[in-house]
């Protein structure tokens, strides 16, 4: 899919570039107790192999600040350099001035400006966090959540809203509450010494509709770099369908500079679930390549052998496990297409249309697997080996079209 980015600054988050015509950026966050070190360079680890290419950690106390510079050390001597992404609320005007090897360590400062404080003290603290930011050089994102939406800001445009002749519905009047909270702060972000190229903004809400109407009039109003994805979106199967549902048509108008992917992982499940999430979305809507694509077919009547559905898993966990070490030997690997397929109905076909695919035999048909390569008959297999054969003419190929590994 060929998308029209929008024209933003490039915003550098330590050294991943957001915005312009960069690559949408994967991120995610970390869900330990950042005054926990091990934990928390553990998670970032994790995160970071799964290819999330930014990590948010929560600093809302004295021990967390006081944590960050020594998990950053932990995480390079580990030869793990993905930015970290400090997240405050309430007290960060305080953590920013009293701990500054901790402003200094983080790569970018997440504001919510419904939580910087109420009344008289909201401005001066804000203010504070962008003071901080432009005296160490970090870009922030000012985050709205609709969950901690500015109270203050919220009463006046509903007190306007009541004297209009046709008042407005107060669901309608929150929605537009959230753009103008995001977008007077990012004036008050300018004001106050931040330049553009130091300015990543986000206006999370918890459902799809909502959120495209959002991030559409935020697209309108300032020409930020947007950071994108729906928050609380939920466990499991529904938290996945409703955050596809709620990106693809921003990524396909080409908003949205950067994104995560906000699922409740199951208990005992890994966190990064959310990271592989969010490759997938980007993958499949053809706006970024990061692994193989396996294409293998759901299974009929006339597949009752579970033998397809098992070499498809094996060739996917194959890539996927061969990634971290192939992107390196092998560039351009990521754009790979193997198929995999169960019958001879579509099975031939599907496989000339990857670059090296299989046809297995279906219920009742001869036991030979047609292998095509580049769109032509390869070779046909047979025997109990059909596997392991097929895994060894995919190696061979990668080899031969990607590149020999490199002899040190």
């Amino acid at each position: 899919m060929v998308v029209n980015r929008r024209k933003t600054p490039t915003v550098w988050v330590g050294r991943v570039p957001i915005g312009s015509n960069h690559p949408v950026v994967v991120q995610s966050m970390t869900n330990t107790d950042t005054a926990d070190i091990e934990a928390t360079v553990g998670q970032v680890w994790a995160l970071a192999r799964a290819g999330s290419e930014v990590v948010r950690m929560t600093v809302n106390n004295d021990e967390a600040a006081r944590a960050v510079p020594e998990i950053k050390r932990r995480l390079t001597d580990l030869g793990v350099e993905v930015p970290l992404v400090g997240d405050f609320h309430f007290n960060g005007h305080i953590l920013l001035r009293q701990y500054p090897q901790m402003a200094q360590t983080l790569d970018k400062y997440r504001i919510n400006p419904g939580t910087v404080g109420r009344g008289k003290q909201q401005d001066p603290n804000f203010r504070t966090m962008c003071e901080v930011a432009l005296e160490y050089g970090k870009p922030v994102r000012i985050g709205v959540n609709w969950g901690s939406l500015d109270q203050s800001l919220l009463d006046e445009m509903m007190d306007a809203n009541a004297t209009r002749p046709e008042p407005k519905a107060a669901h309608q009047v929150t929605l537009e509450t959230i753009v103008e909270s995001a977008v007077r702060s990012y004036e008050w972000a300018l004001k106050y010494g931040l330049s553009e190229d130091k300015i990543i903004l986000s206006a999370k809400i918890s459902n799809a509709p909502d959120l495209w109407w959002v991030y559409r009039e935020l697209a309108k109003r300032t020409p930020a770099p947007l950071h994108l994805g729906l928050t609380e979106a939920g466990m499991g199967i529904s938290g996945i369908v409703t955050s596809t549902a709620g990106l693809v048509p921003l990524l396909s108008e080409g908003i949205g500079d950067t994104i995560r992917i906000s699922i409740t992982p199951a208990p005992g499940e890994s966190r990064t679930k959310e990271v592989e999430v969010a490759l997938e979305i980007l993958q499949a809507v053809g706006i970024r390549q990061f692994t193989p694509s396996v294409a293998s077919c759901p299974g009929c009547g006339r597949t009752t052998s579970t033998f397809f559905q098992e070499l498809a898993q094996q060739v996917s966990r194959r890539l996927n496990d061969q990634m971290p070490l192939w992107k390196t030997l092998y560039p351009g690997v990521e754009n790979l297409k193997v198929a995999v397929m169960g019958c001879v109905v579509n099975g031939p076909g599907e496989s000339k249309h990857a670059d090296i695919g299989i046809s297995l035999p279906g219920t009742g048909e001869a036991p030979r697997a047609p292998v095509y390569i580049d769109g032509q008959l390869a070779t046909t297999l047979k025997g109990e080996r059909i596997a392991e054969e097929f895994m060894a003419l995919v190696e061979d190929y990668i080899q031969r079209r990607f590149g020999k590994p490199v002899v040190e």
